[in-house]
């Protein structure tokens, strides 16, 4: 039986720090049925929703998102929808404001929290968020940085665009998720770190992409860079050698698989 691939967007959430360049990470709870205990950048999978084209949009287009990722317009901005809507529910950042050049401030407050439950339980569409606010979504702030498949083994599949983006000036992130029990900012080669040594496990995309944003200094960098290589779809396969398991990306290079230590 063939398993269904279902279309995700994940956000690398980037700050400069006392470090230097720094990416929110957060731990997914053991008990989810996909990565769980594994370090991961917040995201997850499209909603019929983020289809809506009466949503305020203020950035390149549906369109030019299209071309970037070589995909149908629609499936774009549902790409970008769940990119922006994805964040906020699991990170508290919004990536809107009211109008292209300005950024809604705090996004902390009760009645936000609020309206953060309400997408979570799907009471409440990103598309009526804004509207109701007076803001429009900034996918300007958003870049295109990596496209990953699932392979075909899997028993759940993704086709997952990786966007990046800069925490918005005057909001904080927040470990609200309620699917991780850790959430932090971390420089790339300190993540990689911990991951390499066994104590922070993470899905190859997830290491990956965190080396490819170690190659910049700053925010600005990573912006101006992205995407960092030909973004072109990412399949991996698998192999098991005597130093261990390793996930083969379509170039031959080879990332080595760390699962979540057992209690």
């Amino acid at each position: 039986m063939t398993t269904e691939i279902r279309h995700a967007a994940t956000v690398l959430l980037v700050r400069d720090g006392d470090p230097g360049l720094e990416v929110y990470l957060l731990r997914r709870t053991k008990g989810m049925p996909f990565a769980g205990g594994m370090t991961a950048y917040p995201g997850g999978g499209v909603d019929e929703r983020d289809a809506d084209t009466e949503i305020g949009w203020a950035g390149p287009s549906p369109a030019e998102w299209a071309a970037a990722f070589g995909c149908d317009e629609r499936l774009a901005r549902e790409l970008v929808c769940a990119a922006v809507r994805e964040t906020f529910e699991e990170a508290g950042v919004l990536l809107a404001g009211p109008a292209e050049g300005a950024v809604v401030p705090d996004v902390s407050g009760d009645d936000w929290e609020a309206q953060r439950q309400a997408l979570l339980s799907r009471d409440l569409s990103l598309t009526e968020l804004l509207a109701g606010r007076g803001l429009v979504l900034r996918s300007d702030l958003l870049r295109p940085f990596a496209h990953w498949i699932t392979p075909p083994m899997e028993s759940r599949r993704y086709d997952t665009k990786f966007f990046a983006a800069a925490l918005p000036a005057g909001q904080e992130a927040r470990d609200v998720s309620g699917e991780a029990d850790e959430a932090a900012w971390l420089a790339p080669a300190a993540a990689l770190a911990e991951h390499h040594a066994g104590d922070r496990p993470m899905l190859p995309p997830t290491s990956h992409t965190l080396s490819q944003l170690g190659r910049f200094a700053d925010v600005a960098g990573v912006l101006a860079g992205s995407p960092p290589d030909p973004l072109e779809p990412i399949m991996p396969g698998f192999e098991q050698t005597s130093d261990g398991r390793f996930a083969v990306l379509p170039n031959g290079d080879k990332v080595p698989l760390v699962a979540p230590r057992k209690q």
